[in-house]
């Protein structure tokens, strides 16, 4: 133990898991930038690409998962995760659309290995029962979102860098992190307690190789599903859906009544779990936009955020009210005013959307240039992590505690598969927003590139500008109206949310029966 009351391992997995999700969000926040401004594909074509992107990345854990309870155990299943997500970012750097589709296929394998085997481990170093779990599970969270601003952060975050002196630079550093990450992991794996290691060693010496193998083999497929075949992602995550669920559910029906019941409650849950987060992930996709083109980024005239630096807003506020929620659910819990499992989630659904009702306010604030004043945005995220620390750390504790004990990084990776869903249906959500079918057009497009990227000087700025005034105003987004646009989906996202999360503090009673003591 250390003095902190926690497991060393725990610190480990914090600063591994740390630089992995540098890797992750630096990647997130420039997708859709680099997609839209270097590449030049509309919005409806890049939120689709994105929305395939994020749901195979959470997708992938259930293969992930799996093949780490059965074969390579869970150590060696997060050290080939992460190097492959390094391997992936570095592929991005040969630049255009081969490379960047190529990249992506190989950090979707290696996102799959890592991250519900890395959970998985945190979970097991707490004993059935440990009050410390929670706290745990959200200590590691806050380590997930310290790399979430390392990656985003406004002056030198990955995302930023990235904006300023060209996007290869960005995906460089996000593969750097992550090799930082896969040597944190492996330095400190003597404080693993034995946890994690190869589960059948003989099984391991007849299908280790094979494993590898097919995990080179899979790139080529995802990436045809990343280039060619977005539409079928949706279909592959329902088959994916059908054979976990009847895989659970077939597991629930030959064990005792307590685990049965515990195993319906993880799948509702899941559902609940799919609605918050495909509202949440507007962040990478719509809210970059949104941020780019109608949020005054001004900060307090100190200095200007760039459209992707926006999305520190949410780890800044993990970060700070984290060791809150860490510190709140032990005191709850030592006075027995504890909120039950599906309560939190219920009121983390009802925050997230009374933070999207906010835009109403914003759009009432914009004026003339239809630019929402920057702070609403913050208040917008603030909300939403508040409503994520009532949920996903949780979430993460729950499922170590819900699974039978032989399938645990299956069920992890169950539990991923609903952020998979989240992911492709908040693709479908981002489209409600607008944007163009083309960009700003391939001039405007051109033209935008080179004002926002580039401070040519004299002649060479004269000609920038000109340009730019002689394109067409049907090549140029129209600020009120993606505004108005913008308002319309975030408040209609907030209604519903909101009484989603009513529905769920409702049936929290009943669902907290099903868990049989579990807290």
């Amino acid at each position: 133990m250390t003095k902190s009351g926690h497991p060393k391992g725990l610190y480990v997995l914090f600063g591994a898991e740390m630089f992995e999700r540098l890797c992750y969000y630096g990647m997130r926040a420039l997708l859709v930038l680099y997609l839209t401004k270097a590449l030049l594909k509309g919005d409806l074509e890049a939120f689709g690409i994105y929305g395939a992107y994020t749901a195979l990345v959470y997708a992938a854990p259930v293969a992930g998962g799996k093949i780490a309870d059965s074969i390579l155990g869970y150590r060696r299943a997060v050290i080939l995760g992460g190097l492959m997500m390094a391997v992936g970012e570095f592929m991005i750097l040969g630049g255009g659309e081969f490379f960047l589709f190529a990249g992506m296929a190989v950090i979707i394998i290696g996102n799959g290995y890592f991250k519900a085997n890395i959970s998985t481990i945190v979970g097991r170093l707490y004993e059935d029962g440990d009050p410390r779990r929670d706290s745990g599970f959200t200590i590691f969270y806050m380590g997930i979102n310290l790399g979430a601003f390392l990656a985003t952060a406004p002056l030198f975050g990955v995302g930023p860098l990235g904006e300023r002196f060209g996007f290869t630079i960005g995906f460089g550093i996000a593969g750097v992190g992550m090799l930082i990450g896969v040597a944190v992991f492996i330095l400190g794996s003597k404080h693993f307690e034995g946890q994690g290691d190869i589960p059948d060693k003989e099984r391991y010496r007849k299908w280790a190789m094979p494993t590898y193998i097919g995990s080179v083999v899979a790139a080529p497929v995802l990436f045809a599903l990343l280039r060619y075949g977005q539409a079928i992602v949706g279909y592959a995550l329902g088959g994916i859906l059908v054979f976990v669920v009847a895989s659970l559910l077939r597991e629930a029906f030959k064990s005792t009544k307590v685990q049965r019941d515990r195993i319906i409650v993880l799948l509702i849950l899941m559902v609940f779990n799919v609605a918050f987060w495909a509202c949440f992930e507007q962040a990478g996709s719509s809210l970059t936009l949104f941020a780019d083109r109608n949020v005054d980024r001004n900060f307090l005239g100190l200095f200007e955020f760039s459209a992707s630096g926006t999305q520190s807003f949410n780890p800044i506020f993990i970060l700070l009210l984290g060791s809150v929620f860490t510190w709140l659910w032990v005191a709850l819990d030592r006075k027995g005013r504890n909120p039950n499992i599906p309560m939190k989630f219920g009121l983390g659904i009802l925050q997230l959307g009374v933070g999207y009702l906010l835009v109403l306010l914003g759009a009432s604030m914009a004026g003339d240039a239809s630019l929402v004043p920057i702070y609403i945005l913050m208040f917008m995220y603030m909300l939403h992590t508040m409503g994520e620390l009532f949920l996903s750390p949780i979430g993460l504790s729950m499922v170590t505690k819900l699974a039978p004990k032989h399938m645990t990084g299956s069920v992890m990776g169950a539990w991923f598969l609903s952020f998979a869903f989240s992911n492709y249906l908040a693709a479908m959500l981002a489209k409600l927003t607008g944007g163009e079918e083309s960009g700003d057009g391939p001039i405007g497009s051109l033209v935008g590139l080179a004002a926002k990227h580039i401070d040519p000087p004299g002649p060479i700025r004269s000609l920038v500008e000109t340009a730019e005034s002689s394109i067409s105003p049907d090549f140029l987004v129209d600020a009120a109206k993606s505004l108005a646009t913008y308002t319309d989906a975030y408040s209609t996202m907030g209604y519903v949310t909101v009484g989603i999360g009513v529905v769920l503090v409702v049936l929290s009673s009943p669902l907290n029966k099903m868990m049989h003591g579990v807290k």
